[in-house]
């Protein structure tokens, strides 16, 4: 005869802003991850001989995808943010969808 009392905290991921942060820093990661693959399969400049030759490669490795972790999260996150005050149509109008930059002008017409 125990009732399970409504949860007052929303879960993070209920919370609109908290979830596009999530899947974008998501999104961002895998684009680390798959740079930091690409660039180890290219090997440009000898750079995984370097990374594997040494004694510790997992710190490298480590290091590499921390800051093109942080890097790319933040890119993904920050284009996000900076594209929620986009129109839906403007697209379609050719713009860039400011609501600040696009204002309409009024045409007076002068009496003759």
């Amino acid at each position: 005869m125990h009732q399970q009392q409504p949860q007052l905290r929303p879960t993070l991921l209920r919370i609109p802003l908290f979830r596009l942060l999530a899947i974008n820093l998501a999104i961002g990661a895998c684009a680390a991850a798959l740079l930091v693959g690409g660039l180890l399969w290219l090997n440009p400049g000898r750079l995984r001989e370097l990374i594997f030759a040494d004694s510790s490669p997992g710190i490298a490795l480590a290091l590499l995808l921390a800051s093109f972790l942080i890097t790319f999260g933040s890119a993904a996150m920050g284009s996000a943010i900076m594209a929620q005050g986009r129109n839906e149509d403007a697209g379609r109008s050719g713009g860039h969808g400011s609501r600040l930059a696009v204002q309409e002008v009024a045409r007076h017409t002068w009496p003759k």
